[in-house]
């Protein structure tokens, strides 16, 4: 497989430093199927020779001229910077209000249940187990909407 991308490799050069007037390249396939190429046709070849017609000028590029502009191709990605900008805000914003609620519950929320000198353990208000369920849903939504705005 190699072999054969390098001697495709060649051919193209060989195309390349060719003039334009060499128009018949030959393909030679010996009898173990090794396939080479060559610019004249050879002699007494015990394999198979396929004379290969070249038209150098089909495949030819038109590149636009100095100084104009080439319009933007309908395919090209849209520009989504503000969006991933916008997204990671919101997410930077539902983290912070999560952990603030975390860090900084409001008065009733957590109580603690034990002794002061035996320990003691919190216990969460069904109010603040709701809210802090909330704030997590939109972190995980904020994560969601940024995944979807970097791919565009």
């Amino acid at each position: 497989m190699k072999r054969t991308q390098l001697l495709l490799a060649g051919l193209a050069l060989a195309l390349g430093a060719a003039s334009v007037e060499a128009q018949t390249l030959y393909k030679l396939i010996d009898k173990n199927g090794k396939v080479t190429y060559s610019e004249k046709p050879p002699k007494d070849f015990p394999g198979q020779v396929i004379p290969l017609h070249i038209d150098p000028n089909a495949n030819t590029a038109t590149l636009p001229k100095p100084g104009t502009t080439v319009p933007p191709s309908q395919f090209a990605r849209p520009d989504t910077s503000e969006q991933v900008k916008s997204a990671r805000d919101r997410l930077d914003a539902a983290r912070k209000a999560y952990q603030g609620a975390v860090d900084n519950p409001k008065d009733g929320e957590v109580t603690f249940m034990g002794n002061k000198g035996g320990g003691t353990r919190p216990v969460h208000s069904e109010a603040y187990t709701k809210r802090l369920a909330d704030l997590e849903r939109a972190v995980k939504e904020a994560e969601e909407d940024l995944k979807r705005a970097e791919r565009g």
